[in-house]
């Protein structure tokens, strides 16, 4: 077992248990892994001493100064990375005249020497002009490089000063129980806060509400709340391993939840946000349909064929959809090979292909079935 899983699994049960995110959204479900070359321990833990072996399982002793060190040499490591994001939200025209310029936070990290900083799609959604405050407090201008609103990450650059950069972990990597560290500024105001705790658990999926899930992401207890959207989750060996996203606080039956926080996988961050530097947004499949999807109450109410599906409202035209013949009022009830449900929504499905692909989509018309083939084209979303 390596030193770093040793700490790892030892220091599960001295700091587990804070809070968990704030800001909510959107996020995606392509399918990207970008693995980056891990970094060792910025110094080794010396004060870690097997037991005598008696034949009984053996007990591992880790002093605490061991434990404070490798959390307070990872937020060294990090900390000089992250920046707190300030966003102007335009004001709007209502019935009683124009309201004033809003201002929304966040928080993001360096991963480029080149100023570029990784952030959340929503804590930069709408604005018109966006800046970031470094750790030591200087502010400085950034650009909105480009965005993806289904994975919900941004990127900024800034040709101003690049204190630090951050290093990547791999979060394929990464098992329940790991100890992990939260930094971003809450609520504004709180720039750089630390706070430490677990990783739950990974691969959980959560309903936007708006069609799609956001996919494949990592659960975490440590305290984090609005405004640390976009900010780190780091492990012990100073590495980002995902970007904090959203927090879930209560359910539709009212049930008050504490310590269930959110992040991004940052394999799948970087991977986004590679494509983002290098063309100025994320390549996601598109039909060209509009749609309302197909649950079972909708299909009860509407007295429609399929339980689960999308309904076509409209086809754009000169889309892919319109060249493959789709039309209005059609109902797709499979993807390729993937039947339409309540796990498998339209928009995860889509996603799991890429710009280019020639599928078979199977669709209800007129209440018979058939299948239609259809080369998916390219949505720019910047």
């Amino acid at each position: 077992m390596s030193l770093k899983k040793v700490l790892y699994t030892l220091f599960i049960g001295i700091v587990a248990g804070v809070s968990a995110l704030g800001g909510a959204v959107a996020g995606g479900a392509a399918v990207y892994r970008a693995i980056q070359e891990r970094n060792s321990l910025p110094e080794p833990i010396q004060e870690i001493l097997p037991a005598e072996n008696t034949g009984t399982d053996q007990t591992f002793v880790l002093n605490n100064t061991d434990i404070e060190t490798a959390i307070t040499q990872s937020v060294q490591r990090v900390g000089p990375a992250v920046v707190t994001v300030v966003g102007t939200i335009p004001g709007q025209m209502t019935f009683f005249g124009p309201t004033g310029d809003q201002t929304v936070s966040g928080s993001g990290v360096f991963i480029s020497d080149q100023g570029y900083i990784l952030t959340n799609n929503h804590v930069v959604e709408g604005t018109k002009e966006v800046s970031i405050i470094l750790s030591d407090g200087t502010e400085q201008k950034a650009v909105i490089v480009g965005t993806d609103l289904y994975s919900d990450i941004a990127v900024l650059k800034t040709d101003g000063a690049v204190p630090a950069v951050a290093p990547l972990g791999n979060s394929d990597a990464l098992d329940p129980g790991e100890s992990v560290i939260a930094i971003g500024s809450p609520l504004g105001n709180f720039k750089n806060t630390v706070t430490v705790g677990v990783v739950s658990a990974t691969g959980r999926s959560i309903d936007t509400g708006n069609g799609y899930q956001m996919e494949d992401l990592i659960q975490t207890d440590a305290a984090i709340n609005h405004g640390n959207s976009g900010g780190p989750l780091v492990n012990l060996a100073g590495e980002v391993i995902g970007i904090n996203t959203l927090v879930v606080r209560s359910t539709n039956s009212g049930d008050v939840a504490e310590g269930l926080g959110f992040a991004i996988p940052v394999n799948t961050a970087q991977a986004i946000a590679q494509q983002i530097i290098q063309k100025g947004y994320f390549a996601r499949p598109y039909m060209g349909i509009s749609f309302q999807p197909i649950t079972p109450d909708i299909a009860a109410r509407y007295n429609l064929p399929a339980e689960w599906g999308v309904y076509i409202m409209k086809v754009v035209e000169n889309s892919p959809a319109s060249a493959a013949g789709l039309q209005q009022g059609d109902i797709i009830v499979k993807v390729g090979d993937v039947a339409l449900d309540e796990t498998h929504s339209y928009v995860n499905t889509l996603f799991t292909f890429q710009p280019g692909d020639q599928i078979t989509l199977t669709i209800l018309r007129n209440g018979k079935k058939m299948q239609v083939q259809i080369t998916l084209g390219e949505a720019k979303r910047s």
